[in-house]
């Protein structure tokens, strides 16, 4: 009698443990057609992350392949990243594609999609992931994962603003005398690394070919300089 009650102890000590183990757990594979770092998301881990957007998602692959992204790197089609309009570079997202139920953690390394209706370009290794190679499109939600928002220069995730960089300068007051020589120009300080730089900065546009045509005459008046993204930093 007192083995019998033991053993019935026992097995309801073993199965309290075992249910405490299965709560909210992220789960993650570990098949050797998986690329590194890659995770694949419980409904529960959701939870993790902030929901940013809701849209369409679609993907891009070999006429970008072995190019330059946005942030400098070599895109690889076959790796497990993304592009987005504003997002900070090496942004942490969890893809959820709720057409079929697959999630997917992407890093954000690229600049697009600019069709109107779509939030996200996948890498062509993202969407095999998710399932979006044959549709071409899904109706995703994104949740941000790791990336710093508050402290980020972004005013509106859906639309990228631009402007004239006109100068960098490890010194504050190098920059304000470039500054003074060009009307309506501002001085901006950029943390890059450990180090503080000032940059010369003049206007503020959503359409990248304004800026270019307002670049066009800083040109004509001796001021040499480039159009950029502001959220790039």
């Amino acid at each position: 009698m007192q083995k019998r009650f033991i053993f019935i102890l026992s097995s309801l000590l073993v199965g309290l443990l075992l249910s405490s183990c299965g709560i909210a757990r992220k789960a993650t594979k570990s098949t050797s057609d998986t690329p590194s770092g890659e995770e694949v998301y419980t409904d529960a881990s959701k939870s993790e992350g902030m929901l940013i957007e809701t849209g369409v998602s679609s993907w891009y692959g070999p006429n970008f392949h072995g190019k330059l992204t946005a942030n400098g790197e070599i895109y690889d089609m076959d790796g497990i990243t993304a592009a987005h309009r504003t997002l900070p570079f090496n942004s942490i997202v969890l893809v959820e594609n709720l057409d079929n139920g697959k999630s997917l953690q992407v890093r954000i390394n690229d600049r697009g999609p600019y069709a109107k209706d779509r939030i996200l370009d996948l890498s062509r290794g993202a969407a095999r992931k998710l399932g979006v190679i044959g549709p071409g499109t899904a109706n995703i939600k994104l949740y941000l994962l790791n990336g710093d928002l508050k402290n980020s220069r972004i005013t509106d995730l859906k639309v990228p603003n631009y402007t004239i960089q006109l100068g960098s300068y490890k010194k504050v007051n190098q920059a304000k005398e470039q500054s003074s020589k060009i009307k309506n120009s501002r001085v901006e300080s950029i943390q890059v690394g450990s180090e503080k730089i000032f940059r010369v900065y003049y206007g503020r546009y959503t359409d990248a070919n304004k800026a270019k045509k307002e670049l066009s005459k800083l040109k004509r008046k001796g001021f040499a300089g480039f159009v950029k993204q502001i959220e790039n930093g």
